[in-house]
């Protein structure tokens, strides 16, 4: 339940340039204690309005001053948790550059930041500014006070000093109107998105992009820092990225844009080169996965949010240069016209890198005697680029939000080597490209009811070319003419993929009072394949990829919410039903096409369960009985390195998280906070990707348990000027499998999954440095791998076994922020692997040593 109070915004006259600040301040019914509909009776929490205490006066718009002209504008402002104006909206327009002064005056603005039990919370507030000038004066009047007139400078009795105005704990209705004789009234959160949803029932940590929008920093590395959370690379910027939670990876986690499906939101499959700094905030649900995502996901989902403020006009850009000639370029823009409610955005990115950093490697001399050398990798390079607008309506009565959006990216990857750095290739490249629309819906009708609909088409195009004719060593010489084309494998390849994809998703909800809810939410996609092998018509063989495939998934779930216990309990119990058609044709050995057509029904059922135990201390249970469908380039394979399973079964699995969560209100010594995750999940038909002569095929291999601890602490100082964090995740991921290809490896560790992650941070911060509106802060991040076996660890003896070694990383990003009228802009430098260190990934794959980047944010 939201806790909310409200604030009326009252105005008193200056006959100068003036502002009024709020005056009165009134809890909601409900958190006053006052039955509504039958409900429990909740405590009213203790709330405390915002209290200006840095007054800006604004510049008199010269021609309105010379036409005698006067103005109220009535603006919404939005403060952060430390009382600073970080967002302005005109909710009443005077024209005559009365607006833009106004607002040029307020975003320089400091406040003492609203409360909710003595915590500071963000909130937004109605503010009035008026402008007033005293009536002509008579000819007695003194010159002095002519001439003051004339420019409109002088001051009055009645007029609100900064930081006199203070929330009234009294309900009253004889203020006086800000504008039209009427108080203005506007919500401001008690409890913040941010905070509703961590004391939620739901399994999910939040976190926060923006510190993190002015560092150098992708969102592997952001993700990397949280508890439970694993992100290794096979390279550099642009390379695949493997994501693990709980120590489930890559497609049995799910990833989301706004809802929809990362690669359905024109962004590219890869989590990690989805640009930073359009990225609101993110969502990390482990182990159970709400039923409005219309999600098949074994061990969870990530959702990346950048539509959350859609308020105001706005834009924003952020240029990155960093080692290894890497380039990185963000652009967006939106404005919101109040009184239509029409909204329009647009997105641009570009990111650019040879991939060009050093590795240890191994090249034979000229005796042919292997020698260790530290070369660069010569054949990695990356570049990206995409854009979208959108438009619609957003803010009316017949809708919320209808939105059309339409986007468009490319990308462009060269392959240095397969899984592992045993073999360099020096012509293997792949491609992409897409391109789509999606349809948001969203409407509060009556009697409780919700719509939260979208739906699109995306098209997508992979290419791989591997048709060279050379053998290459690491300093990237031709060292062999290969006898004929192709260096992965003894042939040619030079495939094109094409995907069209539709989907919906459609949630409906239905709150009959303030303790109960139901949602229900309803999922299709179709997916159908086409594509062609060049290299194989030109040689006169049958090409698999000319056979019809596609595949019709259908997920749907209901859920029940009640709140019991005066809010204190809240219990979330769902169905979920999975439905999935494929159709596809499959090349024989006998070069014959025959269908390959499976049909797959499951059940899954689950629940989550939260309890207040304190004001200050959260107990949390879920589980959920979950299935993952095949995904379509596990079945038809991705057109690059990955071949077809059309005979692939869903995995399935027992996932259960138990959590407890502190968070201390302000103290002298600080604020403190901190939780204790335990969790285990039991796999079926588990998936993996099984390697032969460089390629790969996905199959249903073992039966797998994780069980694991996940836990974090945090302080922040007094005035906020130090934040301590750090988390520590072990997890035991073992083959349970008792026959199969690895039931001689029954009760060992999976290979290539790291046991023990720690993460540590330290943020420093100082306000004004240089002037009143400006900060300086110094982060420092590290993070320990232990050492992990890259094959079964029975396999070898001793030294002999394949192991990666344990790894301490250490970046550190100074930044200063300040804002320059109405413009925020900062400066960063980011060093990323501070000490050099050896870093590995992926069975062994070498990362980039020191890196050094600098980065510059400009927003409106």
């Amino acid at each position: 339940m939201r806790d909310i109070f409200t604030i009326k915004a009252v105005t008193w006259p200056r006959l100068a340039r003036t502002v009024v600040l709020s005056g009165l301040l009134v809890a909601s019914p409900v958190l006053a204690g006052m039955p509504q509909d039958g409900a429990p009776v909740v405590a009213a929490p203790t709330l405390e309005a915002p209290k200006l205490v840095e007054f800006v006066e604004a510049t008199y718009p010269a021609q309105a001053e010379h036409e005698r002209l006067e103005a109220t504008v009535v603006l919404r402002l939005t403060l952060d948790e430390r009382g600073a104006v970080t967002a302005t909206e005109v909710m009443q327009s005077a024209g005559h550059g009365f607006d833009e002064a106004a607002r040029d005056a307020v975003l320089r603005f400091r406040f003492e930041p609203a409360k909710r039990n003595g915590v500071p919370v963000p909130s937004r507030i109605a503010y009035s500014y008026e402008f007033r000038l005293r009536p002509p004066e008579t000819p007695a009047t003194e010159p002095m006070q002519a001439a003051e007139t004339e420019r409109g400078a002088t001051s009055s009795s009645q007029a609100v000093e900064p930081g006199s105005a203070t929330g009234a704990t009294e309900q009253t209705a004889s203020t006086q109107g800000a504008a039209d004789g009427e108080p203005i009234e506007v919500t401001v959160e008690g409890e913040s998105e941010v905070e509703r949803m961590r004391n939620s029932a739901e399994a999910v940590r939040v976190i926060e992009m923006q510190q993190v929008q002015r560092e150098a920093a992708d969102l592997g590395q952001v993700l990397a820092r949280t508890e439970g959370i694993g992100v290794r690379r096979v390279g550099g910027l642009g390379s695949r990225a493997r994501f693990s939670l709980a120590g489930f990876t890559d497609e049995q986690i799910r990833f989301f844009i706004d809802g929809v499906p990362l690669e359905l939101a024109g962004y590219g499959p890869e989590f990690a080169n989805v640009p930073v700094n359009l990225v609101q905030r993110m969502e990390v649900y482990q182990g159970v996965v709400p039923a409005r995502f219309g999600a098949d996901a074994l061990g969870g989902a990530v959702q990346f949010i950048t539509t959350e403020k859609l308020g105001g006009t706005k834009a924003a850009a952020s240029y990155e240069f960093g080692s290894f000639n890497t380039h990185r370029l963000t652009l967006s823009g939106s404005h919101l016209n109040e009184a239509s409610g029409l909204y329009a955005r647009a997105s641009a990115f570009f990111d650019s890198t040879p991939n060009n950093y050093r590795v240890d490697v191994e090249v034979p001399d000229e005796q042919g005697r292997l020698v260790s050398q530290t070369l660069p990798r010569f054949h990695d390079a990356y570049r990206a680029g995409g854009g979208s607008v959108e438009a619609g309506f957003t803010g009316l009565p017949w809708a919320h939000r209808l939105l059309l959006r339409a986007f468009a990216s490319t990308t462009a990857k060269e392959l240095q080597h397969g899984a592992t750095m045993d073999t360099p290739y020096g012509d293997v490249d792949s491609a992409s490209a897409s391109a789509g629309a999606t349809l948001r819906y969203e409407k509060t009708h009556d009697s409780g009811l919700t719509t939260d609909a979208v739906g699109g088409y995306v098209f997508r195009r992979s290419t791989f070319t591997d048709v060279g004719t050379c053998a290459y060593d690491w300093t990237g010489r031709c060292v062999q003419q290969l006898p004929q084309p192709g260096e992965i494998e003894s042939r040619a390849v030079e495939r094109n993929v094409r995907q069209h994809t539709g989907f919906a998703r459609i949630n409906l909800g239905w709150s009959p009072s303030i303790a109960h809810a139901f949602r229900l939410a309803i999922a299709p996609t179709w997916v159908g394949r086409s594509g062609e092998d060049e290299a194989l018509r030109e040689r006169g063989e049958i090409d698999p990829l000319t056979g019809d495939r596609s595949i019709f998934s259908l997920v749907a779930g209901l859920e029940y919410q009640r709140d019991a216990l005066d809010g204190r309990l809240e219990n979330i119990a769902f169905l979920k039903d999975y439905l999935q058609r494929s159709r596809a044709d499959l090349l024989l050995p006998s070069n014959v096409f025959e269908p390959a057509d499976q049909d797959i029904h499951h059940l899954g059922v689950g629940d989550s369960l939260r309890f207040r135990i304190t004001d200050v201390l959260l107990a949390k249970a879920a589980y959920e009985w979950a299935t993952r469908l095949p995904r379509p380039d596990e079945l038809f394979g991705d057109g690059i390195l990955y071949g077809e399973n059309l005979r692939l079964r869903p995995e399935r699995s027992h996932n259960l998280n138990v959590e407890l969560a502190a968070s201390l209100p302000s103290m002298p010594s600080g604020t403190f906070r901190g939780n204790v995750l335990g969790f285990a999940r039991l796999v079926d038909d588990f998936i993996q990707p099984i390697g032969h002569l460089g390629y790969y095929t996905y199959q249903n291999v073992i039966e797998a348990r994780s069980l694991g601890v996940t836990g974090a602490l945090g302080w922040t100082s007094p005035g906020e000027w130090l934040s301590l964090d750090g988390n520590a995740t072990f997890q035991d991921f073992r083959n349970t499998s008792t026959e199969g290809p690895f039931a001689e490896f029954e009760g060992q560790r999976l290979p290539n999954r790291p046991n023990l992650l720690a993460n540590g941070s330290a943020r420093f911060q100082w306000a004004k440095v240089l002037s009143p509106r400006d900060e300086l802060s110094l982060s420092w991040h590290t993070r320990y791998i232990h050492s992990f076996f890259r094959a079964w660890e029975r396999l070898g003896q001793g030294s002999q076994k394949q192991t990666v070694p344990a790894q301490l990383l250490h970046s550190l990003a100074l930044t200063y922020a300040t804002r320059i009228s109405r413009v925020a802009v900062s400066w960063t430098v980011d060093v990323q692997n501070l000490t050099d260190a050896d870093a590995y990934d992926f069975l062994g794959v070498q990362r980039p040593g020191r890196a050094v980047a600098a980065k510059v944010v400009a927003e409106l």
